[in-house]
């Protein structure tokens, strides 16, 4: 076991089939999936162990894909979510076809991770930087009681090929998290940034710092995240589109003074394939921060 923290790549939504994965596509210069950078960063960041959350039906094939690179250079385990995963059989729903949510696919790494760990998505790039601020606050400032969550302004997180939605945060004094509300429909319109769903029109600042998915969490999280799972259950028995997600962890735990969370301020750089024609801008920029001497030529040799 490891007292590094940990790296916990929600990538379940993987697909079987390689063919225009975002998840799987080469975007860097050696043909470097996005999330090989996100290790990359997280190794160099100080991050013991990575777990990769998958599906059954792709776990060999993302065990052929990623192991050949990080063997002996970050311990790597695996862990299955499932429509079964932590649902009791007096709770399953015979005909649900979704996924539980991202809140779902960490306790599912309940029993594979023991020490302080930060969660991203498999998709995004989040940069450097953000691996050191998150890597820094896991290993020396992370308290049962003291969570966080790197923050990204929101004019550095749109895309330019249509709408986009994400987690605007509030914050208090001490510019930590006092809650989370998902804004859909955000583009930029001359200057301006704006959301348009849920029928209103709302302007939002351009430095308003909004959640990528880029956690770190004490592991004493996974006792609270189970408590709210075994409430969350039997109350959605009957939707079968009901998501368990973490920024609803979040908001439960600052709701009832449980925990506090730091928005670290290490989102400088991000970018993610929301749109087909994302697809150059990323490839564009890998190559830059290779150019520019932030990634060796091929990350693994």
């Amino acid at each position: 076991m490891t007292n590094k923290p940990t790296l916990l790549v929600l990538a379940a939504g993987m697909g079987s089939r390689y063919g225009g994965n975002k998840q799987i596509d080469g975007f860097g210069p050696s043909g470097e999936t996005i999330l090989e950078y996100s290790i990359f960063d997280a190794i160099r960041a100080g991050f013991g162990k990575v777990v990769f959350i998958v599906r059954d039906e792709i776990l060999e094939i993302a065990k052929e894909k990623f192991l050949p690179k990080l063997e002996g250079k970050i311990e790597v385990d695996w862990v299955i979510q499932s429509l079964e995963s932590f649902v009791p059989a007096e709770l399953k729903q015979a005909d649900r076809v979704k996924p539980f949510g991202t809140a779902h696919a960490v306790l599912c790494a309940k029993d594979a991770i023991k020490e302080p760990f930060a969660v991203i998505n498999a998709d995004d790039f989040y940069g450097k930087e953000a691996f050191e601020v998150l890597g820094k606050f896991l290993s020396s400032e992370v308290r049962p009681d003291l969570h966080a969550m790197v923050g990204y302004a929101i004019q550095n997180v749109l895309s330019e090929n249509g709408t986009v939605s994400r987690g605007v945060c509030e914050t208090n004094e001490k510019g930590q998290l006092t809650g989370m509300t998902e804004r859909t429909s955000i583009a930029r319109e001359g200057d301006k940034i704006l959301s348009k769903g849920e029928n209103e029109v709302l302007e939002i600042a351009e430095n308003t710092p909004v959640s990528m998915n880029f956690w770190g969490f004490h592991q004493d999280v996974f006792a609270d995240i189970e408590k709210m799972w075994n409430e969350f259950l039997p109350a959605n028995l009957t939707n079968l589109k009901s998501e368990f997600y973490i920024p609803t962890v979040a908001n439960n735990l600052i709701k009832a003074g449980d925990a506090a969370f730091e928005i670290l301020p290490g989102g400088k750089v991000w970018f993610g394939v929301t749109y087909t024609e994302d697809r150059p801008v990323v490839i564009e920029s890998l190559k830059k921060l290779h150019e520019a001497g932030d990634y060796p030529a091929d990350l693994w040799k």
